[in-house]
Protein backbone atom coordinates (compact mmCIF):
# COMPACT_ATOMS: atom_id res chain seq x y z
CA UNK A 1 0.00 0.00 0.00
CA UNK A 2 3.10 2.48 -0.28
CA UNK A 3 4.08 4.63 -3.04
CA UNK A 4 4.53 3.26 -6.60
CA UNK A 5 7.90 2.78 -7.81
CA UNK A 6 9.17 5.75 -10.28
CA UNK A 7 11.67 5.70 -12.97
CA UNK A 8 14.03 8.78 -12.07
CA UNK A 9 14.06 11.13 -15.09
CA UNK A 10 16.71 13.14 -16.25
CA UNK A 11 17.21 16.87 -15.62
CA UNK A 12 15.86 18.07 -18.87
CA UNK A 13 15.24 21.32 -18.25
CA UNK A 14 19.20 21.84 -16.23
CA UNK A 15 20.28 20.17 -19.27
CA UNK A 16 19.12 23.04 -21.36
CA UNK A 17 19.64 25.77 -18.78
CA UNK A 18 23.56 24.76 -19.43
CA UNK A 19 24.20 24.66 -22.96
CA UNK A 20 23.85 26.57 -26.05
CA UNK A 21 22.23 30.32 -26.46
CA UNK A 22 18.80 29.33 -24.91
CA UNK A 23 20.53 28.04 -21.68
CA UNK A 24 22.30 31.30 -21.07
CA UNK A 25 19.08 33.45 -21.60
CA UNK A 26 17.14 31.47 -19.12
CA UNK A 27 20.02 31.74 -16.62
CA UNK A 28 19.71 35.45 -16.92
CA UNK A 29 15.86 35.85 -16.49
CA UNK A 30 16.61 33.60 -13.55
CA UNK A 31 19.07 36.07 -12.05
CA UNK A 32 17.86 36.43 -8.17
CA UNK A 33 17.37 40.35 -7.89
CA UNK A 34 14.95 39.44 -10.97
CA UNK A 35 12.96 37.60 -9.01
CA UNK A 36 12.98 39.61 -5.41
CA UNK A 37 12.40 42.23 -7.90
CA UNK A 38 9.72 40.89 -9.59
CA UNK A 39 6.28 42.28 -9.66
CA UNK A 40 3.47 39.68 -8.11
CA UNK A 41 0.93 41.73 -10.70
CA UNK A 42 2.45 40.45 -13.47
CA UNK A 43 0.87 37.04 -12.46
CA UNK A 44 -2.17 36.15 -14.51
CA UNK A 45 -5.61 35.30 -12.17
CA UNK A 46 -5.78 32.32 -13.30
CA UNK A 47 -3.37 29.25 -14.71
CA UNK A 48 -2.39 29.86 -18.21
CA UNK A 49 -3.21 26.85 -20.57
CA UNK A 50 0.44 26.70 -22.02
CA UNK A 51 3.88 26.23 -19.65
CA UNK A 52 6.12 28.59 -20.49
CA UNK A 53 9.65 27.28 -21.80
CA UNK A 54 11.21 28.48 -18.71
CA UNK A 55 10.37 29.36 -15.08
CA UNK A 56 9.13 32.71 -14.31
CA UNK A 57 10.76 34.95 -11.62
CA UNK A 58 7.23 36.16 -10.16
CA UNK A 59 6.01 32.35 -9.52
CA UNK A 60 9.29 31.70 -7.99
CA UNK A 61 8.82 34.44 -5.46
CA UNK A 62 4.73 33.71 -5.78
CA UNK A 63 5.59 30.13 -4.63
CA UNK A 64 8.23 30.90 -2.26
CA UNK A 65 5.58 33.46 0.00
CA UNK A 66 3.20 30.97 -0.26
CA UNK A 67 5.38 28.58 1.47
CA UNK A 68 6.37 31.19 4.32
CA UNK A 69 2.20 31.88 4.59
CA UNK A 70 1.51 27.96 5.19
CA UNK A 71 0.04 26.90 1.89
CA UNK A 72 2.61 25.08 0.55
CA UNK A 73 2.73 25.17 -3.01
CA UNK A 74 5.16 21.89 -2.77
CA UNK A 75 8.32 22.04 -5.01
CA UNK A 76 9.19 25.70 -5.36
CA UNK A 77 9.94 25.64 -9.69
CA UNK A 78 8.83 28.51 -11.41
CA UNK A 79 5.94 27.08 -13.36
CA UNK A 80 2.43 28.19 -12.43
CA UNK A 81 1.43 24.53 -12.54
CA UNK A 82 -1.75 23.20 -10.27
CA UNK A 83 0.08 23.15 -6.93
CA UNK A 84 0.43 27.31 -7.38
CA UNK A 85 -3.58 27.20 -8.08
CA UNK A 86 -4.28 24.84 -4.92
CA UNK A 87 -1.67 26.84 -3.32
CA UNK A 88 -3.42 29.75 -3.24
CA UNK A 89 -6.47 28.28 -2.57
CA UNK A 90 -5.05 27.15 0.47
CA UNK A 91 -3.79 30.64 1.36
CA UNK A 92 -7.40 32.16 0.98
CA UNK A 93 -8.44 29.47 3.06
CA UNK A 94 -5.82 30.00 6.06
CA UNK A 95 -6.38 33.74 5.21
CA UNK A 96 -10.46 33.57 5.53
CA UNK A 97 -10.78 35.05 1.97
CA UNK A 98 -13.45 33.52 -0.23
CA UNK A 99 -12.01 30.54 -2.19
CA UNK A 100 -11.48 30.11 -6.10
CA UNK A 101 -7.79 29.72 -6.50
CA UNK A 102 -7.74 32.88 -8.18
CA UNK A 103 -5.18 35.85 -7.87
CA UNK A 104 -6.62 39.05 -7.26
CA UNK A 105 -5.80 42.51 -5.58
CA UNK A 106 -6.93 41.48 -1.58
CA UNK A 107 -4.95 38.21 -1.96
CA UNK A 108 -1.71 39.83 -3.55
CA UNK A 109 -2.34 42.56 -0.78
CA UNK A 110 -2.37 40.12 2.14
CA UNK A 111 0.46 38.16 0.72
CA UNK A 112 2.74 41.16 0.32
CA UNK A 113 1.72 44.31 -0.77
CA UNK A 114 3.27 43.36 -3.74
CA UNK A 115 6.29 45.68 -2.91
CA UNK A 116 9.25 45.93 -5.63
CA UNK A 117 11.71 44.40 -3.07
CA UNK A 118 10.66 42.33 0.36
CA UNK A 119 12.13 41.60 3.40
CA UNK A 120 13.62 38.92 3.59
CA UNK A 121 14.26 38.62 -0.39
CA UNK A 122 12.64 35.27 -1.28
CA UNK A 123 16.74 34.41 -2.55
CA UNK A 124 19.28 34.77 -0.96
CA UNK A 125 23.17 33.49 -0.83
CA UNK A 126 23.99 30.46 0.70
CA UNK A 127 28.02 29.15 0.80
CA UNK A 128 28.50 25.35 0.48
CA UNK A 129 29.77 23.66 4.01
CA UNK A 130 31.95 20.92 4.43
CA UNK A 131 28.52 18.75 6.37
CA UNK A 132 26.41 19.55 2.60
CA UNK A 133 29.11 17.46 1.06
CA UNK A 134 28.81 14.36 3.57
CA UNK A 135 27.24 10.77 3.31
CA UNK A 136 26.50 11.01 -0.49
CA UNK A 137 26.15 8.49 -2.43
CA UNK A 138 26.30 7.73 -5.87
CA UNK A 139 23.11 6.50 -7.16
CA UNK A 140 20.08 5.24 -5.82
CA UNK A 141 19.08 1.98 -8.10
CA UNK A 142 15.61 1.30 -9.24
CA UNK A 143 15.82 -2.37 -8.22
CA UNK A 144 14.23 -2.78 -4.04
CA UNK A 145 16.69 -5.61 -4.22
CA UNK A 146 19.60 -3.43 -4.91
CA UNK A 147 18.95 -0.59 -2.43
CA UNK A 148 18.49 -2.89 0.05
CA UNK A 149 22.28 -3.81 0.06
CA UNK A 150 22.81 -0.09 0.53
CA UNK A 151 23.64 1.39 4.43
CA UNK A 152 21.95 4.38 3.57
CA UNK A 153 19.31 5.91 0.75
CA UNK A 154 21.16 9.14 1.05
CA UNK A 155 21.54 12.17 -1.07
CA UNK A 156 23.24 11.55 -4.48
CA UNK A 157 24.63 15.46 -4.96
CA UNK A 158 25.29 18.58 -3.43
CA UNK A 159 22.66 19.97 -5.29
CA UNK A 160 20.21 17.52 -4.49
CA UNK A 161 20.43 17.86 -0.88
CA UNK A 162 20.31 21.56 -1.61
CA UNK A 163 16.95 21.62 -3.69
CA UNK A 164 15.17 19.54 -0.62
CA UNK A 165 16.52 21.70 1.95
CA UNK A 166 15.24 24.97 0.68
CA UNK A 167 12.16 23.38 -1.15
CA UNK A 168 13.51 23.94 -5.06
CA UNK A 169 13.52 21.47 -7.77
CA UNK A 170 16.62 20.80 -8.79
CA UNK A 171 16.15 22.63 -12.12
CA UNK A 172 15.69 25.61 -10.59
CA UNK A 173 18.82 25.98 -8.05
CA UNK A 174 21.36 24.90 -11.60
CA UNK A 175 18.96 27.85 -13.30
CA UNK A 176 19.19 30.30 -10.63
CA UNK A 177 23.17 29.20 -10.28
CA UNK A 178 24.64 28.48 -14.15
CA UNK A 179 27.92 26.99 -13.77
CA UNK A 180 28.15 26.57 -10.42
CA UNK A 181 30.00 23.04 -9.14
CA UNK A 182 28.46 22.89 -6.26
CA UNK A 183 31.39 22.59 -4.19
CA UNK A 184 32.68 23.30 -0.62
CA UNK A 185 33.17 26.84 -0.11
CA UNK A 186 30.98 27.76 -2.88
CA UNK A 187 28.25 30.89 -2.77
CA UNK A 188 24.93 29.92 -4.77
CA UNK A 189 21.61 31.64 -4.59
CA UNK A 190 18.79 29.53 -2.96
CA UNK A 191 15.23 30.47 -1.95
CA UNK A 192 14.37 30.91 1.61
CA UNK A 193 10.68 29.57 2.08
CA UNK A 194 10.86 30.22 5.72
CA UNK A 195 10.87 27.97 9.06
CA UNK A 196 8.52 25.45 9.58
CA UNK A 197 4.76 26.06 10.77
CA UNK A 198 3.83 25.69 14.09
CA UNK A 199 1.19 24.23 15.74
CA UNK A 200 -0.91 21.17 17.45
CA UNK A 201 -3.01 19.84 14.75
CA UNK A 202 -6.62 18.08 16.08
CA UNK A 203 -7.58 17.34 12.52
CA UNK A 204 -6.28 16.52 9.35
CA UNK A 205 -8.46 16.12 6.36
CA UNK A 206 -6.74 14.74 3.00
CA UNK A 207 -9.01 15.59 -0.05
CA UNK A 208 -8.64 13.17 -2.52
CA UNK A 209 -10.03 14.63 -5.51
CA UNK A 210 -7.98 17.68 -4.54
CA UNK A 211 -5.02 16.35 -3.88
CA UNK A 212 -4.58 18.43 -0.88
CA UNK A 213 -3.95 17.57 3.09
CA UNK A 214 -5.03 20.37 5.55
CA UNK A 215 -3.96 20.88 9.36
CA UNK A 216 -6.85 22.01 11.61
CA UNK A 217 -6.45 23.29 15.06
CA UNK A 218 -8.80 22.75 18.11
CA UNK A 219 -11.28 25.29 16.99
CA UNK A 220 -11.79 24.12 13.84
CA UNK A 221 -9.33 26.77 11.43
CA UNK A 222 -6.78 25.88 8.98
CA UNK A 223 -3.10 25.49 10.29
CA UNK A 224 -1.74 24.33 7.11
CA UNK A 225 -2.49 22.94 3.41
CA UNK A 226 -0.25 20.49 1.52
CA UNK A 227 -0.62 19.42 -2.00
CA UNK A 228 -0.59 15.71 -1.94
CA UNK A 229 -0.66 12.28 -3.78
CA UNK A 230 -3.65 10.02 -2.32
CA UNK A 231 -3.47 6.89 -3.61
CA UNK A 232 -4.67 6.17 -7.49
CA UNK A 233 -7.10 4.56 -9.42
CA UNK A 234 -5.37 0.71 -9.29
CA UNK A 235 -4.76 1.74 -5.21
CA UNK A 236 -7.25 3.82 -3.86
CA UNK A 237 -6.54 5.64 -0.57
CA UNK A 238 -8.69 4.41 2.41
CA UNK A 239 -11.91 6.12 2.94
CA UNK A 240 -13.80 7.34 6.30
CA UNK A 241 -12.34 8.29 9.06
CA UNK A 242 -8.89 7.06 11.07
CA UNK A 243 -6.41 8.18 13.69
CA UNK A 244 -2.75 8.76 13.78
CA UNK A 245 -1.28 6.07 15.27
CA UNK A 246 2.85 7.15 15.60
CA UNK A 247 5.96 9.16 13.87
CA UNK A 248 8.79 7.21 12.47
CA UNK A 249 11.58 10.16 11.07
CA UNK A 250 14.16 8.35 9.38
CA UNK A 251 12.18 4.73 8.90
CA UNK A 252 13.66 2.00 7.09
CA UNK A 253 11.26 0.41 4.64
CA UNK A 254 9.75 -3.15 4.86
CA UNK A 255 8.95 -4.08 1.34
CA UNK A 256 6.64 -7.43 1.21
CA UNK A 257 5.02 -7.92 -1.61
CA UNK A 258 2.03 -10.48 -0.62
CA UNK A 259 1.31 -7.18 1.36
CA UNK A 260 2.00 -4.06 -0.42
CA UNK A 261 2.68 -4.81 -4.47
CA UNK A 262 4.92 -6.41 -6.87
CA UNK A 263 8.35 -4.25 -7.65
CA UNK A 264 10.31 -5.51 -10.64
CA UNK A 265 10.97 -9.10 -9.82
CA UNK A 266 11.66 -9.25 -6.42
CA UNK A 267 9.18 -11.78 -4.56
CA UNK A 268 10.86 -11.96 -1.19
CA UNK A 269 10.59 -9.74 1.80
CA UNK A 270 13.65 -6.84 1.65
CA UNK A 271 14.09 -4.21 3.99
CA UNK A 272 15.53 -1.15 2.57
CA UNK A 273 17.74 1.49 4.79
CA UNK A 274 16.70 4.91 5.83
CA UNK A 275 17.51 7.56 3.84
CA UNK A 276 15.90 10.88 2.36
CA UNK A 277 15.93 9.11 -0.83
CA UNK A 278 13.83 5.46 0.65
CA UNK A 279 10.34 5.07 -1.03
CA UNK A 280 8.62 6.57 1.65
CA UNK A 281 11.29 9.29 1.91
CA UNK A 282 12.09 10.81 5.56
CA UNK A 283 9.13 10.70 7.63
CA UNK A 284 5.88 7.78 8.27
CA UNK A 285 2.93 9.14 9.79
CA UNK A 286 1.17 5.74 10.53
CA UNK A 287 -2.49 5.58 10.55
CA UNK A 288 -4.34 2.86 12.52
CA UNK A 289 -5.59 1.61 9.18
CA UNK A 290 -3.22 -0.93 9.07
CA UNK A 291 -0.17 -0.68 6.71
CA UNK A 292 -1.68 3.21 5.36
CA UNK A 293 0.41 6.25 6.08
CA UNK A 294 1.13 9.43 5.06
CA UNK A 295 5.03 9.70 4.22
CA UNK A 296 7.61 12.16 2.18
CA UNK A 297 8.77 10.92 -0.97
CA UNK A 298 12.47 10.62 -2.57
CA UNK A 299 10.88 12.58 -5.96
CA UNK A 300 9.45 15.85 -4.80
CA UNK A 301 8.38 16.67 -8.12
CA UNK A 302 5.74 14.17 -8.22
CA UNK A 303 3.38 15.01 -5.95
CA UNK A 304 -0.01 15.07 -7.18
CA UNK A 305 1.19 13.86 -11.10
CA UNK A 306 1.95 10.59 -10.54
CA UNK A 307 -0.32 8.01 -8.32
CA UNK A 308 0.89 6.06 -4.53
CA UNK A 309 -0.46 2.91 -3.68
CA UNK A 310 -3.00 4.14 -1.22
CA UNK A 311 -0.81 6.38 0.62
CA UNK A 312 -0.58 9.80 1.49
CA UNK A 313 1.88 11.23 0.09
CA UNK A 314 3.90 14.76 0.78
CA UNK A 315 7.53 16.06 -0.26
CA UNK A 316 9.72 15.71 2.72
CA UNK A 317 9.25 18.93 4.27
CA UNK A 318 6.24 19.29 3.92
CA UNK A 319 5.88 15.64 5.76
CA UNK A 320 8.15 16.63 8.54
CA UNK A 321 6.48 19.89 9.09
CA UNK A 322 3.14 18.01 9.45
CA UNK A 323 4.54 14.98 11.66
CA UNK A 324 5.32 18.35 14.23
CA UNK A 325 2.04 19.12 14.51
CA UNK A 326 0.63 15.30 14.79
CA UNK A 327 0.34 12.96 18.03
CA UNK A 328 -1.05 9.92 18.44
CA UNK A 329 -5.05 9.62 18.30
CA UNK A 330 -5.31 12.86 16.13
CA UNK A 331 -8.23 12.15 13.44
CA UNK A 332 -7.44 11.49 9.55
CA UNK A 333 -10.50 11.96 7.51
CA UNK A 334 -10.20 10.83 4.19
CA UNK A 335 -13.19 13.29 1.63
CA UNK A 336 -13.15 12.75 -1.75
Amino acid sequence: MFMKNMVFLPALLAALLASGPCGAAGAQELRPEAVNKASLASIPPERPPKTPPRPEPAIVRLQVLLDRAGASPGVIDGYYGENVSKAIAGFEALRDLPVDGKLDPELLGRLSGDKPVIEPPVIEPYVISEEDARDLVERIPEDYSEQAEMKHLGYTSVAERLSERFHMDIDLLKALNPGSAFAVGDTVSVAMPGAAKEGKAKRIEARRRGGQVLAFAEDGSPLAVYPATIGSDETPSPSGTHKVKGVARMPPYVYNPKVNFKQGDNSEILTLPKGPNGPVGTVWIDLTKPTYGIHGTPEPSHIDKFGSHGCVRLTNWDAEELAAMVKPGVIVEFTD
